[in-house]
């Protein structure tokens, strides 16, 4: 073993790595109230515990809080998704996946609401910021991949890039009434019955 995996695994790069998650749980929590224009020193120090320099120290510029937040928040999607579906979404079946994946995009309890008032505000910061524009579009870019995989593992045939534009539609339609739930104008089970009935008519009997 490298020595670095040694060091990850105990001790001082195990400390790190802890109190990195936790300042970056912050910063979540942060947008998740006010959105990236909240995030600042003070506001996340005072959220994590710790003392604004304590913070600075594990991420010198606001930049990293900003991307260690957005990759923090997306690791622990995949851990709910994983914890859903009881095994690795490559390990699952298709269709349970893409129930599972595109549910996780309506705000149903306390984490996924959190989740995706963040998404929603780092989807309107890459309006104005092109460096979270180019985080965002990649995210993007990756889901649809791993979508349009599953609707081809479920019997969506490929038919002129079908498949792929099938995904774009499914997350946008969930995430459409993702924000309408977040505003109270649509009830989350209106919404994910709707999204699920989306699902259901597009895949094959």
């Amino acid at each position: 073993m490298p020595p670095s995996a040694r060091t990850r695994g105990r001790g001082p790069g195990l400390h790190h790595d802890r109190r990195r998650a936790e300042i970056a749980d912050a910063v979540l929590a942060v947008v998740a109230e006010h959105g990236l224009p909240g995030v600042s020193l003070t506001e996340v120090a005072a959220q994590a515990g710790v003392s604004p320099g304590r913070v600075q120290h594990y991420f010198p510029a606001k930049r990293q809080l900003i991307e260690a937040a957005f990759d923090r928040g997306n690791r622990r999607s995949e851990e709910r998704i994983r914890s859903r579906l009881g095994a690795d979404p490559e390990d699952a079946p298709p269709r349970e996946v893409l129930a599972v994946v595109l549910d996780e995009l309506i705000p149903h309890d306390a984490p996924s609401r959190a989740h995706m008032r963040v998404r929603h505000a780092f989807n309107a910061g890459a309006l104005a910021d092109d460096a979270v524009a180019e985080r965002v579009r990649g995210l993007y870019a990756e889901l649809r991949t791993r979508l349009a995989d599953c609707l081809l593992r479920a019997g969506v045939l490929r038919d002129g890039g079908e498949p792929e534009a099938l995904a774009v539609t499914l997350v946008a339609q969930a995430e459409g009434l993702a924000y309408h739930v977040l505003l109270g104008t649509v009830p989350v089970c209106t919404a994910r019955r709707t999204v699920r009935a989306a699902l259901d008519a597009a895949l094959p009997d």
